[in-house]
């Protein structure tokens, strides 16, 4: 089998690099039943589903194919409504520049792949459905679910209090953030907010960790110190306003920021992880989660589909494409305890 490599995060941001993340897909999936990564091969009703899995390991490149059966038992617990469309619609937030591995289109411009709408594939073979994958923008992909034009959103979305009022959770992976500064930075987190008294943080808008974030900033005020915050539109701009210095740090979620370190490390600006954090503060562990609309009735196949995937193997061989083992959890909860309301 032909190798190939995955495209950098510049490449895939910027659209550089002479091969595509489709032509290299397409070299490593010669002769076999799904085409690309991010596919899903066709299946009988009641057979098995041979989902591609991209990974976003360097080279030499391979995406790995999962097999996945439908589950008759899981299948007859999704709301009808569902059923009836054939098809799993799942909301991500990736406009306008994506985040590597979570989510991220090609240099095709057009292939949709990562760890989030691959475990939306994963899901949708188990309850025996076609994946429909809907891109937007973080804000909108909520927006999707509240409309009904998603049936489920699976992009790091942390489980919070807050918005548990809104939606049900089913608990795929732990909830980790990370600050990411320059190689050259002598800062580090080191469990201890106050280390940010007067540096310029960037952060995600409508982000548990901003947050975060703004929680620490309110309390350092009452010590006579602050949090510069930064918002930028996109990772694009962020790494570029590290790169020059007009942001100390980078807060975000620590699988894109092992990425974006292992993938920049050759460049003429490496960067490296100053300290992680988990998504509910430093006294409660959170959870990344398929977040569908409360009492809809999807909360729970989707939480029986994950721990079908986690007792049969396909969940680990999942995290383990894309690096990600260290954030396993060892069974999916519906609506876990999050990061507190008060905090948010």
């Amino acid at each position: 089998m032909p190798t190939a490599r995955i495209p950098s995060r510049r490449e895939v941001i910027f659209g550089g690099g002479a091969l595509s993340l489709a032509a290299a897909l397409a070299a490593c999936s010669s002769g076999t039943t799904a085409a690309s990564a991010g596919s899903s091969s066709p299946s009988a009703k009641g057979g098995t589903t041979l989902v591609t899995v991209a990974g976003d390991t360097s080279a030499p490149y391979h995406p790995i194919q999962i097999p996945v059966p439908e589950v008759a038992s899981i299948r007859a617990e999704v709301p009808a409504s569902i059923r009836s469309t054939g098809k799993l619609v799942v909301g991500v937030g990736a406009l306008p520049a994506g985040a590597p591995p979570l989510v991220y289109i090609g240099t095709d411009q057009k292939t949709l792949t990562g760890s989030e709408p691959d475990l939306g594939r994963l899901i949708a073979a188990v309850f025996g459905l076609q994946p429909e994958i809907v891109n937007s923008t973080w804000d909108n992909m909520f927006v999707g679910i509240d409309s009904g034009r998603t049936n489920v959103a699976i992009c790091n979305i942390a489980n919070t209090e807050q918005r548990q009022e809104k939606y049900d959770f089913a608990s795929y992976r732990t909830d980790e953030l990370a600050f990411e500064v320059m190689k050259s930075s002598k800062w580090n987190f080191k469990g201890n907010y106050e280390n940010l008294a007067g540096m310029t943080v960037s952060v995600g808008s409508g982000t548990s960790n901003e947050a975060i974030l703004l929680h620490w900033r309110s309390e350092l005020q009452k010590k006579g110190k602050t949090i510069n915050v930064e918002y930028l539109p996109d990772v694009t701009g962020t790494y570029l306003a590290l790169e020059s210095g007009r942001i100390d740090i980078f807060f975000s979620v620590n699988p894109e920021v092992q990425y974006h370190v292992a993938q920049d490390a050759a460049s003429p600006y490496p960067t490296r992880n100053a300290g992680t954090l988990s998504g509910s503060g430093t006294s409660l562990q959170s959870f990344n989660a398929a977040t569908t609309l409360k009492g809809n009735g999807l909360v729970k196949p989707l939480a029986d589909a994950i721990n079908y995937l986690i007792k049969n193997g396909q969940y680990a061989k999942w995290l383990a494409a894309y690096n990600l083992s260290n954030e396993a959890v060892p069974t999916a909860r519906i609506n876990p305890p999050g990061l507190p309301t008060s905090s948010s």
